[in-house]
């Protein structure tokens, strides 16, 4: 039965059966939408269909068609039940190969909802425009569920907004078209045990003109200052861009309720402006308000704009004038930032120092109105937060009209926004993606790990961010960890020679680069101790290891986990951020305590001991791990040093609670006005008083050639050649190449977590290069995923293999990750090395088991997770550049030896760290009397002071070993072949150069 012929006759039938409601004269019949009598199948795309989804596994709801003698039509109801700690719900997608329906002659959508009286709040979705269900355009609104028993909830169209935090499409013409409509759906409550009920979707009442016409404000703040004229323009739109069908009115007065005193302040005026009939959609009209000038500093005022609009949607909240702050130090640029900030702190109120304290998520505040309503400090966007269309020119746009609600403020104190720019300024799509840190760390490269910080910092400032939380100081032990890739090693001495990188982010230490229009402040993360966390002791769901307990000595905690932060206070870095983890300092009778409940840790050692003068930022929702109530969470954080809070969803709660705490004496006010400080010390050496806005002096290098060159320079240095038989690799440009595997082709992988998404996704979703299409520019190659094609007549294979992208505890193994490789990828390795001579490369966060098939691979490659720029693997595989890089952590031969690494007391790895071979450098000649010579040479650089001379001594001697050693790696080659690269980094080159005499000797 056609669709339209089987809504008519549902139509009939709805009118017998649904109970009699309130509906005028001249509305239309109610149309259904949805009856939950079995005419809908649960099914999705591209048929009809209802289906669910979630956040997690357990988090889509469980739905079923229900006989109930109560329901409000016909004989079933749909209902269901959820337990979400994510997100969840369920959607009513139309057929995507029909057209899409039009609602546009009703005034809403309506439906019965069996009450369970939660009080919380029920997002309703509905989706319009674009080619389907799943590619449309989502408006959104909600309900809340404070009744109980059956309800009739109507929806006018009017009430949909359009939503910010996400759109599948990046918005289309952000018009509610109403003519082309995909069907609806329902975000149901977090942390409810909850169940319902729901029947009878249905459109109902007759439009009227405010459903195609709206009258909107250029913004909802005018910044005028002082005795300066604002001009606010109103502008009517309708769908189509149709003329008025009928004429709209505003009528407007300035209102008394703002902090401006009228008559003394500004001019008082009010008004009526008239869009006639006819009118063309876009057509302007302009309300002009005046300000005085008086001789007194004075903080911001404001002057409401009340509008009534009659004939069309008015605007979602009426436009303010603010007469900016003027006059005061604080905004005297030429004062030193230490008066500056004592002078703002001395006029804050208890709440607008709160509000500073308080980070929420920009998903969460909407078009902005909560940024003055709480006088929040700073915004983030969490990992795929990001604005629609996702470019450049969004995400300034995006963040300067934050910052303008900041303006709004009495004091007018700018926000600090931040993001997770990890490896380059990975939540936007088109910009320079760097290798993950464990890449980096291993092109054991100071000065190529500041170049990838100064092109992160400058994409990232350019889309009007200051702020990134970054770099991990992690010293990972544990490959089994899902973060291991966020860290540069798992030797604090190697983490310690990375973090240059810090300079890159902010410039010199003194902080007096802040404010440069290609520089972040930049955060030391996750303090301390959660590269060491114990498999098997996570807290948090399914994690294994993440967010787990790290079990140490005193002595060990300093040694090495507490190193790298020596490092990046003495670097000036402006943030720490502590660690989900816990620490368990053996023998000081706490026991695990979670990090940021460590007053000990964060106030004693941290800003105290280590003389750190920035501020401290929670983690993602982190202090809702903390023991106790709500109350208790927040003070126990602040008591403890956390000086802001990541509260994304909640930060009405935290700023609420906070001040509770302060009243109650719980929290002192000397503590809030530390912390205070610290935060605003930060915003003063960033010029954001100055310049709150977004510099897009440097879009144009977002992604550029040059910045490109530096990721690809960091690509190829970062490829470690673990063995090399037959001198397979480099290729030559003349030999048939045969390309496999499920890493070669897929740009999502080779990025891995953090890229775009949180946690990342296979296939393409932003611009680079992928390992086979730079290979291709080199040579000739012929591809076969899976290596089904035929292997015949070929030179040699290249086979890439290795992990799909995850992120944090979601990657542990264990919680549906291992260190094996596929199926399908041992098959492709097994094919192509039993065919020719084969190079394999494992695209991965961590090293990868593969001891049992390392007899039938000629050549062997860590390629870590190299970035878009599949060139510069490239790069090395055809010697462009000669293999440089070395192992960051212990390569291991079975996941029973985990933890392994450097210094321990049993060591058999299958690659010990600092393992790395060469091409197109000659290895040096000699034995046992070379290395001697070697080692009495590099004492002596190291009595000079002369590192460069030292480092290339202890290469000479590393090269001599390898070459000798072949892959004959026993214990007693491993272990003094990984202290003597740890000797290394800490400068001790006679002692290194002497290990490796030892590991000389040992090779049978």
């Amino acid at each position: 039965m056609p669709r339209t012929a089987l809504l008519a006759s549902v139509a009939v039938l709805a009118a017998l059966l649904t109970p009699t409601v309130s509906q005028a004269a001249d509305d239309p019949a109610p149309v259904p939408v949805d009856r939950f009598e079995g005419e809908v199948p649960f099914a999705s795309q591209p048929a009809e269909g209802i289906f669910t989804w979630g956040g997690d596994s357990d988090d889509p709801p469980a739905l079923r068609l229900t006989d109930r003698p109560d329901a409000p039509e016909g004989a079933k109801v749909l209902t269901g039940t959820y337990d979400i700690s994510g997100y969840g719900g369920f959607t009513h997608d139309f057929a995507a190969t029909e057209p899409g329906h039009d609602w546009s002659a009703h005034k809403g959508i309506r439906f019965w909802w069996d009450g369970q009286d939660n009080g919380k709040k029920i997002a309703f979705e509905i989706k319009d425009g674009g080619a389907n269900g799943e590619a449309s355009e989502l408006w959104t609104t909600s309900f809340t569920d404070d009744f109980t028993g059956w309800k009739q909830i109507e929806i006018p169209f009017t009430d949909f907004q359009y939503r910010t935090d996400y759109q599948p499409v990046g918005g289309i013409d952000h018009v509610l078209g109403l003519t082309s409509m995909w069907g609806y759906a329902l975000t149901l409550p977090v942390g409810v045990d909850g169940r319902f009920a729901m029947d009878d979707v249905e459109l109902y009442g007759k439009a009227d003109q405010s459903l195609r016409a709206s009258v909107t404000a250029d913004s909802a703040v005018h910044l005028v200052r002082e005795g300066g004229t604002a001009t606010v323009r109103l502008t009517v739109a309708t769908t189509g861009s149709a003329p008025l069908a009928e004429p709209v009115t505003v009528t407007y007065e300035t209102a008394a309720t703002g902090t401006a005193e009228p008559g003394k302040d500004y001019t008082p005026v009010s008004g009526t402006l008239t869009f006639p009939a006819g009118t063309a959609s876009g057509a302007t009209r302009t309300v002009k308000v005046a300000t005085l000038r008086d001789k007194s500093a004075e903080t911001a005022e404001t002057i409401p704009l009340k509008l009534t609009v009659t004939g069309a949607k008015a605007p979602a909240e009426n436009p303010q004038v603010v007469i900016d702050a003027h006059g005061l130090p604080y905004l005297d640029a030429k004062l030193p930032v230490k008066r500056r900030v004592a002078d703002l702190l001395s006029r804050m109120s208890p709440a607008e120092k709160a509000g500073q304290m308080t980070q929420a998520e920009r998903g969460a505040v909407g078009e902005g109105a909560d940024v003055t309503g709480y006088d929040l400090g700073s915004l983030l966007s969490g990992g795929g937060s990001t604005p629609t269309p996702n470019t450049p020119g969004a995400w300034a746009k995006m963040i300067d009209s934050f910052q303008l609600r900041a303006q709004a403020t009495r004091l007018q104190i700018p926000l600090v926004y931040g993001v997770d720019a990890v490896h380059g300024h990975n939540n936007l799509a088109g910009a320079t993606i760097m290798p993950h840190n464990i890449g980096i760390g291993a092109t054991r490269d100071p000065q190529l790990a500041e170049r990838t910080g100064a092109v992160t910092a400058s994409e990232v400032r350019a889309t009007g961010v200051p702020w990134d939380f970054a770099p991990c100081l992690c010293v990972s032990r544990d490959e089994r960890w899902g973060r291991a890739y966020e860290s540069f090693g798992e030797d604090p001495a190697l983490v310690e020679s990375m973090e240059t990188i810090i300079q890159g982010l902010q410039g010199r230490s003194d902080g007096r680069d802040l404010s440069r229009a290609d520089k972040v402040l930049a955060t030391a993360k996750h303090f301390v101790g959660d590269g060491g966390t114990e498999y098997g002791s996570s807290t948090t769901g399914t994690y294994t290891i993440d967010q787990g307990v790290t079990k140490v000595t005193r002595q060990q905690l300093d040694a090495v986990h507490l190193a790298p932060y020596r490092t990046a206070v003495d670097r000036g870095v402006g943030t720490v951020m502590p660690s989900y983890s816990s620490l368990d300092i053996l023998g000081d009778g706490q026991g695990p305590v979670k990090m940021h409940a460590r007053a000990d840790m964060i106030n004693g050692v941290l800003k105290g001991r280590m003389g750190f003068d920035g501020f401290v930022i929670s983690d993602w929702n982190a202090i809702d791990q903390l023991p106790g109530d709500y109350p208790a969470h927040v003070r126990t954080a602040v008591n403890a040093g956390v000086d802001m809070m990541m509260v994304p969803y909640s930060y009405k709660d935290f700023t609420a609670t906070l001040l509770d705490e302060v009243r109650a004496g719980r929290v002192s006010g000397k503590r809030i006005d530390d912390a205070v400080s610290r935060i605003l010390t930060q915003k003063f050496r960033l010029g954001l008083f100055e310049h709150p806005y977004a510099d897009t002096a440097n879009a144009s290098r977002i992604g550029s050639a040059a910045h490109r060159a530096v990721a690809r320079q960091a690509a190829a240095e970062s490829q470690v050649l673990l063995k090399n038989a037959h001198g397979v690799l480099p290729l030559r440009k003349n030999q048939k190449v045969y390309v496999a595997g499920s890493n070669a082709d897929d740009l999502g992988n080779q990025t891995g977590g953090w890229t775009i998404t949180w946690q990342g996704a296979s296939g393409t979703h932003t611009q680079g290069t992928t390992i086979l299409d730079a290979m291709r520019k080199d040579g000739d190659v012929t591809y076969s995923k899976d290596a089904s094609a035929p292997t015949s007549g070929y030179d040699v294979g290249v086979v890439v293999v290795g992990e799909t992208p995850y992120a944090e505890g979601v990657g542990d193994v264990g919680n549906g990750h291992d260190l094996q490789l596929s199926a399908a990828d041992k098959a492709a390795v097994d094919k192509v090395c039993a065919a020719m001579r084969c190079a394999v490369l494992i695209v991965s966060g961590r090293p990868q088991l593969i001891g049992d098939r390392l007899g039938g691979i000629d050549a062997l490659v860590a390629s870590w997770l190299p970035g878009t720029e599949g060139d510069g693997v490239a790069d090395v595989l055809y010697g462009k550049r000669p293999f440089t890089g070395r192992l960051p952590v212990t390569w291991p031969r079975s996941e029973a030896q985990l933890p392994i690494n450097v210094g321990d007391a049993s060591y058999d790895p299958q690659f010990p760290y600092g393992w790395g071979l060469t091409t197109l450098t000659k290895v040096p000649q000699g034995g046992a009397g070379t290395l001697r010579a070697l080692a009495a040479a590099a004492a002596v650089a190291e009595r000079a002071g002369a590192d460069q001379a030292g480092r290339a001594l202890v290469a000479k001697a590393r090269l001599i070993v390898q070459q000798k050693a072949g892959q004959n790696i026993t214990p007693a080659v491993a272990k003094p072949f990984a202290d003597a690269d740890h000797l290394s980094l800490t400068g001790r080159y006679g002692a290194a150069v002497q290990r490796l005499e030892t590991a000389w000797k040992a090779v049978d």
